[in-house]
């Protein structure tokens, strides 16, 4: 195996890992924030919204590493 596609194997596992552990973030922020809605803690439902969109953020980091191939 050459050093290059040990590289771009590398690259890919990094942008699913990023892409999954984004997608995770984001359930674990829809959870919070909804227990923060019922439970009427803004505290809660902020660090969801919060937890939620850095999700997104990951994932979409995720995304754009495996377009780039990096």
């Amino acid at each position: 195996m050459s050093g290059r596609t040990f590289i771009k194997e590398n690259v890919m596992k990094s942008s699913i890992r990023d892409k999954m552990e984004g997608t995770g973030h984001k359930a674990k922020g829809i959870v919070k924030e909804s227990v923060g809605k019922l439970s009427d803690n803004p505290r809660m439902e902020a660090e969801g919204t919060v937890e939620k969109i850095a999700g997104k953020v990951q994932h979409k980091i995720g995304e754009a590493k495996k377009v780039l191939g990096k």
